[in-house]
């Protein structure tokens, strides 16, 4: 297969997981390669995401890693495979990687979960909020860049995934904007809460035991656990985390904030309250 000089995210996960597969298995790179008959380069390229491999090479792999998760291996066929051209390859080279990186794993995502403490997340920002958020970027950006910034998040906001959001009542009263555009913004939470494969659950100023659960991060289901992610901003972009030991660790926290957390309805009653104060 033709080599890649920039490998997407998802690219890059599907060889981490051929690396940990033949690393459990006690194998070599060497080993590996003896095994199919190719080049220590070609597994080298293969498991970097510089190259791709084919169903077939990717079986008789898991087959010589002794990997009996056959749910497992028929997910990561699915990811070499994959030749989809998302809305979101418009936007390559014009926007940051992670950007795009994130509008892919979103795409292929059985469930999210997000915890937001200062900000509505991207996925329910209206566009003078997510504006407002832009141009609150240092260094600043220039107008064509957050024209492009701004209708890419539009673009990305199509939930057709069951998606849990915790939300703190600190991310609802922040006026990202002005006093209108919090409005507009609190509105539209409310109109998606209701929809039924959304839930949204606010943390109150007053709920006690916070402090022991609080941590921002976006949680993205794959197609099995062993293939979720957990998404973290990091000063220059999004960092993924996909290790078994923190995704563990991630699912915890998540059920933590969830527990200090309204319900549902009274959730919609503090997020109509607080409209109606503005």
């Amino acid at each position: 297969m033709p080599t890649r000089r920039e490998p997407t995210a998802r690219q890059l996960r599907l060889a981490v997981e051929l690396r940990r597969l033949r690393e459990s298995a006690g194998l070599t790179a060497r080993q590996a390669a003896a095994m199919l008959g190719v080049s220590n380069v070609q597994i080298s390229q293969i498991e970097s995401g510089v190259s791709g491999v084919s169903e077939q090479r990717l079986r008789r792999l898991a087959s010589h890693y002794a990997c009996a998760d056959e749910e497992f291996v028929l997910a990561l066929v699915g990811m070499a495979t994959d030749r989809t051209r998302g809305w979101w390859e418009e936007y390559r080279g014009l926007l940051p990687t992670s950007f795009l990186d994130l509008s892919e794993l979103n795409h292929h995502a059985t469930f999210r979960r997000d915890v937001a403490i200062l900000y509505v997340p991207g996925v329910l920002q209206t566009e003078e909020y997510a504006r407002a958020v832009f141009s609150g970027r240092v260094p600043e950006l220039t107008r064509d860049e957050l024209d492009l910034r701004v209708r890419h998040r539009m673009a990305s906001q199509q939930i057709t995934v069951p998606y849990e959001l915790v939300i703190h009542e600190a991310a609802l009263r922040i006026r990202v904007g002005d006093r209108e555009a919090s409005r507009v913004q609190l509105a539209k939470l409310l109109e998606c809460s209701k929809a039924d494969n959304v839930t949204v659950r606010v943390i109150p100023f007053d709920m006690d035991g916070f402090a022991r659960a609080a941590s921002t991060m976006t949680y993205v289901g794959g197609a099995v656990s062993k293939l979720d992610t957990v998404v973290r901003d990091v000063p220059h972009g999004s960092a993924f985390i996909d290790s078994e030991a923190q995704l563990g660790a991630f699912r915890t926290r998540f059920r933590k904030v969830e527990a200090v957390s309204l319900d549902p309805e009274r959730s919609r009653d503090l997020i109509n309250r607080l409209s109606k104060e503005l």
